[in-house]
């Protein structure tokens, strides 16, 4: 029979192992660069997480840029909470709505180009350090962009710039240019058992 003080001693000696191996790992990875990031899936959370690594900058004194390109004016807990950080956020949601509450593709493209065009501005001052596109990924499944342009502006980012794409079905090319990419998976959403939108859960 195996005393306690036996699997204690086991216990240490594999994770002295395992931090070993770990500590060899971490020690191999000396690249620092900005990133290129996105959030995609059908689950729910994209948004979330992004504007999580947006708080964590904001904890380390960053100054960040949001630009939303297909949400409307929604009051959002995540802009309310953000706004305390004062001239530390620029903020922008240019979006209209989602296209089907606009019904017009000519005005959604409009939008998205306007969008677009702050990203760019955003990217250019060099005071911020992390940008969330949020919902881009909408902007381009619909075409309201040009694929390979926003590709390339994205790609063409300054070395210490990180970008956080957001949005259902990122387009190849983009999966292709990133860094990191996350799918969220839907596993259950209480949508389905008709539970509506709920302040502080989806807003």
């Amino acid at each position: 029979m195996t005393s306690a003080s036996d699997a204690a001693a086991r216990h240490k000696a594999k994770m002295e192992k395992r931090k070993a191996v770990q500590d060899a790992e971490v020690a191999s990875k000396t690249v620092e660069k900005g990133l290129l990031i996105v959030n995609s899936g059908p689950g729910k959370g994209k948004s979330t997480a992004a504007f999580g690594l947006a708080l964590r900058a904001l904890g380390h004194g960053w100054r960040i840029g949001v630009v939303q390109f297909i949400k409307g004016a929604w009051e959002t807990g995540e802009r309310k909470a953000l706004d305390a950080f004062g001239d530390r956020v620029s903020w922008h949601t240019m979006g209209e709505g989602f296209t089907w509450e606009t019904q017009d593709k000519a005005r959604d493209i409009a939008a998205a180009g306007r969008a677009f065009d702050k990203a760019k501005e955003l990217m250019a001052d060099e005071s911020i350090r992390l940008i969330v596109l949020d919902e881009l990924n909408i902007a381009l499944r619909y075409d309201y962009l040009p694929l390979a342009e926003v590709v390339a502006t994205l790609a063409a980012r300054r070395p210490d710039l990180h970008i956080i794409v957001t949005g259902r079905n990122a387009k190849p090319e983009l999966i292709e240019a990133a860094d990191l990419v996350t799918e969220m998976t839907l596993v259950k959403h209480h949508f389905a058992a008709g539970v509506k939108a709920q302040e502080g859960i989806e807003f």
